[in-house]
């Protein structure tokens, strides 16, 4: 039944497996390895004959709950737990290519994901072309003979740009390459990729998933033919895996996800809202106010608005810092998707290795600040931007 289960509902029970104890909480099983009853038992598994774990590097019960518990909520087919978000988009991007192939990517990426199509990719031959995503002309100019690899974020980080990821796919489609989508910043609540037409979604489970600052974790679903095809002995060999620990929290995590993201969201409108009426405030991005550029865009493609808040203070760096500094209750960090609200000074932080130009073409300015709004009180988040921004100079 759990197929047909509303994400609140899978997101407690969902592909939960049971000892002979029947305990309550999922088990953590914390071992490397698994024990078979014979030889002949043994030498099947490795065959594939029958089913089993293995090693605790190709998959493990805790990482497999948490594995169907994300494919129930995403609508995929299979999925593969990562020791971060990072080992997530690396190995969704390097376990399908080969020298002489060539990415196509949207340059507003978060930096570590920027820096592995850019720099990365070509020290083993792979070709990387970096648009502007918002434009599906470009992605179209952009495609070579050798295009095999479609890659984006939705919104994105830190400006909360949109691409429209269906037209992306279709492009796509018509050459034979594969789309991966990050979708952290909408969650897996607000926007289905696999549902638009993208072929492999990423996250950093870290963020919303766990959403409490506990632990580091990704995931990469996709189908099954793709898992099996694709990743699994780029996975099994080259040992990104996640610790059976951190599945466990990340099942604990993901049980109060749509509680927690329905309040983050709630506090993330109202406080842009606010800020956009301040007259130290130069704009506001936020998916879901009217005045967003792409506003067309996200009312065909995501069903809520984002924990997320990117702004610009008149005042460049220096209004910038005097505000976070200024603040209580938020707290500095370049951390998102928690349960506290964060913020931070992206050309500082996340993008600090971009040049001047490049943050530039991202439209991130000296005065640019995103806010990951948390589960406070809305009214008590609201005055303390209130006091902090009486702060700053005009």
């Amino acid at each position: 039944m759990s197929n047909k289960w509303r994400p609140a509902t899978q997101l407690v029970h969902g592909g939960t497996l049971r000892s002979q104890y029947g305990e309550t909480s999922e088990a953590i099983y914390l071992t490397q390895g698994f024990v078979y009853e014979t030889s002949e038992a043994a030498e099947a598994r490795f065959k594939g004959e029958t089913d089993g774990f293995i090693y605790a590097r190709y998959a493990s019960p805790t990482n497999d709950m948490f594995e169907k518990r994300m494919c129930l909520l995403e609508g995929a087919e299979d999925a593969r737990a990562t020791a971060s978000g990072m080992a997530a988009v690396t190995a969704a991007i390097l376990c399908q290519l080969k020298a002489g192939d060539h990415i196509v990517a949207a340059r507003a990426l978060f930096g570590s994901c920027r820096w592995v199509v850019e720099t990365l990719a070509p020290k083993y031959g792979i070709d990387c072309t970096l648009i502007d995503g918002r434009d599906l002309a470009n992605w179209e100019k952009a495609i070579t003979a050798k295009t095999k690899l479609f890659f984006l974020e939705s919104p994105t980080n830190p400006t909360l740009e949109v691409v429209d990821i269906a037209g992306v796919a279709k492009l796509a489609n018509q050459i034979g390459a594969k789309v991966v989508v990050d979708n952290v910043f909408a969650t897996p609540l607000f926007q289905k990729p696999l549902e638009l037409g993208a072929h492999i979604v990423v996250y950093s489970a870290t963020k919303h998933i766990d959403g409490q600052g506990r632990c580091l974790g990704g995931v990469i679903l996709s189908d099954k033919k793709w898992i099996e095809e694709e990743l699994q002995d780029y996975f099994r060999h080259t040992g990104p895996a996640m610790s059976p620990f951190n599945a466990w929290t990340l099942l604990k995590g993901i049980e109060t996800l749509p509680l927690r993201v329905r309040q983050q969201t709630e506090n993330a409108a109202k406080i842009a809202d606010f800020l956009a009426e301040q007259g130290k405030i130069a704009k506001v991005i936020y998916p879901g106010r009217k005045d967003h550029p792409q506003a067309d865009i996200i009312a065909k493609q995501m069903t809520g608005g984002s924990t997320l808040v990117a702004f610009e203070l008149k005042g460049g760096k220096d209004a910038a810092f005097a505000l976070q500094n200024a603040l209580e209750i938020v707290k500095i960090s370049n951390n998102l998707g928690d349960a506290k609200s964060l913020i931070t000074h992206p050309g500082t932080t996340t993008h600090k290795n971009l040049t001047e130009e490049a943050r530039a073409e991202l439209g991130i300015s000296p005065g640019t600040v995103r806010l990951s709004a948390g589960i406070e009180d809305t009214d008590d988040l609201i005055e303390d931007f209130a006091r902090a921004l009486a702060k700053v100079s005009a």
